[in-house]
């Protein structure tokens, strides 16, 4: 089997970080190769330097027997390098082929509609991406719009296609259909770098795996010769228990009510009339594709924005008309989607993190004047009881990984022993172990009575923790699940907007 890629001991270091140590990695024509690790692990470093975002400090990158020295990623693509990264870069306005073409179409003068249209019909049908090249990009589904980002790639003629985290915006039947298009073009011999922390996608639809650990690259495996187990236990260096163990539990007293809730952006309701309500003791799961209401659902409980109808019931209590302070005094903590933009201040140190939503509260502040020396103790212990890495309570919040960000909030949040913990997207982007320490955490609250509003894309995450589920689209509850015997399937027809049928 010919080789298209082959990195030989590549190294890259930053101020006080060896981000990629010695790293070895083979890609063959025609295959499906995956890279795992925890965050911090090096797959964006060796990635970035792969596409000529970053250039190494030693070692060797070889495309197709030619030695590659990148200084820019324009270079990356005119060698044969094509990445199509998490978040999508299109244009909503642009039609599809006007997306595709975009910086390098034919005319000086004009746009020839017509002709770029019939050039990416063709590149779809060659690809089976199949599409309308006339659709604006905006009309489309997020599996449609990931179609278009890798037309674009292959529009540029790459020779090796690198997906980053493909699936993270997709429900599973979008999923499906993109694992369909990765084994036909693994059939036409186009090699693909698959980065993703699914272990059961990576095992279900690549060939081999490259692990990497702290850095290095530590194993590379046959898919069909390991399992998650292995791949977990080889990306933490320790064995990880993979599997949610949720002793039954019956819940207890109502704390959050939302009745007929309403909330609009601009012109737009973004909520329409959801009503659902938490219990004491229970992981109550909102499940649903990105952009389909959660965030303003969320918004509208933690006061951060403003219902146009409806009620929000906490405790017995209308809290509707409180604000953001007045509803955390209640008792309602919450982990944002978002860890750097809405849950962290970067510059600030993991001591001043630590107390955000009670700095001006006793005992760490008194007559006006911070008690540093309580703060510290506060952080210390915290660092200590949430293993965060590094130690150093006087470090930045932007020197952490995202993990150990996330340990951070979690930690401020949990230990506030609020009621209702709303906790948006708490796992994205983390690491196997990270994962299961979060879902630790959250089993914990629930065995002591709290009540926990989870909200996640991940929909095996909602299935392990939700006592209930409900299923959002287009800002409408579709229907309220129980979380034991629900599948994925049903999950996913329900957040493409198509109602189950009811039995009898």
């Amino acid at each position: 089997m010919r080789t298209c890629l082959e990195i030989n001991d590549l190294t890259k270091a930053f101020p006080g970080v060896l981000a990629n140590d010695h790293v070895n990695l083979k890609v063959f024509e025609g295959e499906i190769h995956a890279v795992l690790g925890e965050n911090g692990a090096g797959k964006s470093t060796l990635m970035k330097m792969i596409y000529g975002l970053y250039k190494p400090d030693a070692g060797m990158i070889r495309l197709f027997d030619q030695e590659l020295h990148f200084s820019s990623p324009r270079q990356a693509i005119e060698a044969g390098i094509g990445m199509v990264h998490q978040h999508f870069m299109l244009i909503p306005e642009l039609t599809v082929a006007e997306n595709i073409v975009l910086g390098s179409e034919t005319g000086k003068f004009h746009y020839r509609r017509k002709e770029n249209e019939e050039l990416v019909r063709k590149l779809s049908e060659r690809y089976h991406l199949d599409i309308d090249p006339s659709v604006k990009v905006k009309d489309l589904t997020v599996g449609l719009q990931q179609r278009v980002e890798i037309l674009k790639v292959f529009y540029r003629k790459a020779r090796l296609l690198i997906l980053d985290e493909p699936t993270a915006m997709l429900t599973p039947q979008e999923a499906v259909e993109l694992f369909t298009v990765m084994d036909k073009l693994r059939s036409q011999g186009v090699p693909i770098i698959f980065i993703s922390h699914k272990l059961e996608e990576v095992t279900k639809i690549s060939d081999r795996i490259t692990v990497m650990r702290a850095g290095r690259s530590v194993a590379t495996l046959e898919t069909k010769s390991t399992n998650p187990q292995e791949l977990a236990n080889l990306m933490v260096g320790h064995e990880v228990l993979l599997q949610v163990i949720k002793p039954p539990q019956a819940a207890g007293e109502t704390i959050l009510q939302v009745k007929n809730c309403v909330v609009s952006s601009g012109r737009v309701d973004k909520v329409k009339g959801c009503s659902f309500e938490v219990c004491r003791g229970e992981i109550f799961g909102i499940a649903g594709i990105d952009g389909n209401g959660q965030a303003e659902l969320i918004s509208a409980i933690t006061g951060l924005g403003r219902i146009k109808s409806g009620r929000i019931i906490f405790k017995g209590q209308d809290i509707s008309s409180f604000s953001v302070r007045q509803r955390i005094g209640a008792g309602i903590a919450y982990i944002p989607q978002d860890r750097q933009l809405d849950g962290l201040v970067m510059d600030f140190k993991l001591t001043e993190n630590f107390i955000l939503r009670d700095f001006a509260q006793k005992p760490y502040a008194k007559l006006g004047q911070f008690q540093r020396k309580v703060i510290e103790q506060h952080a210390a212990r915290l660092a200590e009881d949430y293993d965060v890495r590094p130690r150093g309570i006087q470090s930045l919040a932007r020197n952490l990984s995202g993990g150990n960000q996330q340990k951070v909030i979690l930690a401020r949040e949990v230990s506030r022993d609020a009621d209702l913990l709303i906790a948006a997207q708490p796992t994205r982007g983390l690491d196997v172990g990270a994962i299961q320490f979060i879902h630790d955490k959250l089993l914990e609250l629930r065995a002591k009575g709290k009540a926990i509003l989870l909200v996640s894309l991940e929909l095996d995450e909602i299935i392990a923790l939700s006592d209930r589920i409900g299923v959002i689209h287009e800002g409408k509850l579709m229907d309220i699940l129980p979380g034991g015997n629900v599948t994925k399937e049903e999950l996913g027809l329900l957040m493409t907007g198509v109602a189950l049928a009811k039995e009898g």
